[in-house]
């Protein structure tokens, strides 16, 4: 670890840990939650906006920003950070799990996907070194190997090709990075859907090429909560304890305490400000569709120590239903802000040694039975 990247954990109970990421660009509080900006913005968030919920990093998309408005392009323009206004850590997808789930053709070979842009059809390949090239342009600050990912449901043999190649395509991002990259960090996968045996063979393949940190890789694609915590249960402690382990795509409230609770330090979802954009609000109570006839005259908001407090749900009712833009900026707001409320829970918890009862009561509460 030097001044580009280190990661401190402060305390521990049990497999959970707290501690912070610090890099050039500032200090990322862990566990952490990233808001994702898909194309250089958090929908219905300026970036100032996503600072004061508590965030300390977002999450941009490769494949996205390659397409449109091109990472040559964005390149010329600063990098990502002066693009976008944003000037604290972020994080790059390889671009992956797009080009394998969005194009409209895609083609897998051991250089990498040919695929067609879901945007105008027009032809890519996107191979380890361009994934690692493109991360670079956009001025990444913890960039993420290229890998394979395929169902849960697919054929062992199908799952254990995929994870070997992603580990051949992992060694390839880490010579490219090393060769074209004078900062950042570099975040390995480890591949190998719910079965152990690939998920330890990924492990050790990863620690053998040594990375920044560690990601877990291909979950939360409908394998559900149950088979999640199963993989949960022994993944995270097969990577290297002394670096932050990330769980990509994750998730549900629930999700994220019951993934702290099993070691891991860094998660992203678009759910937080998707289910804004479309009326959902979440609460320590669990969610609320503020669309519901019940909420047409409540003045309550959704909770008095949110930015958006000084709004009653009657109002964010009226614009959700409206269609006002205002209304996807407030709840979009509001579930940033309560996400990052509990990652500061988890942490505070984690430091006193109390996280087995705050997850307990959070459960009770958000599942209505507090």
């Amino acid at each position: 670890m030097t001044d580009r990247f280190a990661f401190t954990i402060a305390a521990t109970d049990g497999a959970a840990r707290t501690g912070a990421i610090r890099m050039r660009r500032g200090e990322i509080r862990t566990p952490a939650f990233m808001p994702v900006g898909t194309a250089a913005t958090v929908k219905a968030m300026k970036p100032a906006a996503v600072r004061v919920t508590g965030a300390d990093i977002i999450l941009g998309n490769t494949y996205h920003l390659m397409l449109r408005p091109g990472a040559e392009r964005v390149a010329r323009l600063g990098g990502l950070h002066a693009f976008m206004g944003w000037d604290r850590p972020i994080l790059t997808d390889s671009g992956g799990y797009q080009v394998m789930s969005l194009s409209e053709l895609s083609k897998v070979s051991e250089e990498g996907v040919a695929f067609r842009s879901h945007l105008d059809g027009s032809r890519h390949m996107l191979s380890p070194e361009r994934s690692m090239d493109i991360q670079r342009l956009l001025g990444s600050d913890i960039v993420m190997a290229f890998d394979e990912l395929v169902p849960t449901t697919a054929d062992r043999a199908v799952q254990a090709a995929a994870m070997e190649r992603s580990m051949r395509w992992a060694r390839r991002s880490r010579a490219a990075f090393d060769a074209d990259n004078a900062g950042g960090a570099l975040f390995g996968i480890q591949q190998g859907a719910l079965d152990r045996a690939l998920r330890q063979a990924s492990a050790d393949a990863l620690t053998d090429i040594g990375f920044d940190g560690y990601a877990v890789g291909g979950l939360a694609v409908g394998e559900g909560q149950e088979a999640m915590f199963g993989v949960l249960d022994y993944a995270p402690a097969m990577l290297p304890p002394d670096r932050p382990r990330y769980l990509m795509g994750v998730g549900k409230p629930d999700d994220i305490v019951g993934a702290v609770e099993r070691g891991i330090d860094m998660f992203d979802c678009v759910l937080p400000t998707r289910s804004g954009r479309t009326g959902q609000a979440f609460t320590w109570d669990g969610p609320i569709n503020i669309r519901n006839a019940r909420f047409a005259e409540d003045l309550a908001p959704l909770d008095p120590e949110s930015p958006t407090a000084e709004w009653s749900r009657a109002y964010l009712h009226h614009l959700v239903r409206s269609g006002e833009i205002l209304g996807a900026m407030l709840m979009t707001e509001h579930n940033l802000w309560f996400y990052q409320r509990l990652m500061q829970g988890l942490r505070d918890a984690i430091a006193e040694g109390r996280l087995s009862a705050f997850a307990d009561e959070f459960r009770r509460r958000y599942a209505g039975r507090a």
